[in-house]
């Protein structure tokens, strides 16, 4: 029904920046919020930042300013600007969409990830 594909991850040096993108395609109708996640070797899955409808945005305290969450709703697309990379970072970052159903019940959807690796 939803399909989401991220794209930007890569090899950077501590320090350096990259940009994520998250394009969404099929059934994107009544979209509540999209977000990013990320989960490291052997770690939980964990928030990154998220995005409403609205445009309220929501970050993880380990961020620290650090990242930025942005969309482009004529594209259906959204973005995570990282700045500041530390190896700490490396994960594997996952898309993440939420929709309603016309009954108003929400189901989430994930992207396949990409990867992010920091090198000091």
């Amino acid at each position: 029904q939803v399909q989401l594909v991220e794209s930007g991850g890569g090899l950077v040096q501590a320090g350096g920046s990259l940009r994520l993108s998250c394009a969404a395609s099929g059934s994107i109708f009544r979209v509540n919020a999209m977000g990013w996640y990320r989960q490291a070797p052997g770690k939980q899955r964990e928030l990154v930042a998220t995005i409403t409808s609205g445009g309220s945005t929501n970050y993880a305290d380990s961020m620290q300013g650090r990242f930025t969450i942005s969309r482009d709703n004529a594209k259906n697309t959204v973005y995570l600007q990282m700045n500041s990379l530390k190896p700490e970072d490396t994960a594997v970052y996952y898309c993440n969409l939420v929709k309603s159903d016309w009954r108003g019940r929400e189901s989430a959807y994930w992207g396949q990830g990409t990867q992010v690796t920091v090198s000091s």
